[in-house]
């Protein structure tokens, strides 16, 4: 199940990639996709630590965890924030509602 993460986490990146990269006319077209990306990571982040026999009970031990410490060294210094706070969201069961 940690795979499908890492997919949707390598996905999420290279929009990040091509976000950063793109022009005037691509930019907003790209930063939605990568938004989009993002947020399919982190529902299928959701349900793998769903699915955990014993999931970290505060966000140092998941911070501290061997799975979501590889997906942390993989992102880009300005989305680790916004990833601890999903993260702390899913800890603590919280429906995060998106608007489109």
């Amino acid at each position: 199940m940690i795979k499908r993460v890492k997919e949707r986490l390598e996905t999420a990146l290279e929009d990040w990639e091509l976000m950063k990269k793109s022009s005037e006319d691509e930019a907003e077209e790209c930063a939605e996709r990568f938004e989009r990306h993002f947020y399919e990571f982190i529902d299928e982040l959701k349900h793998w630590y769903q699915h955990l026999d014993q999931p970290p009970t505060t966000i140092e031990e998941a911070e501290n965890h061997s799975e979501i410490k590889e997906l942390m060294e993989r992102l880009p210094a300005p989305l680790e924030l916004n990833f601890l706070t999903e993260l702390e969201l899913i800890m603590e069961g919280e429906e995060q509602v998106r608007y489109d």
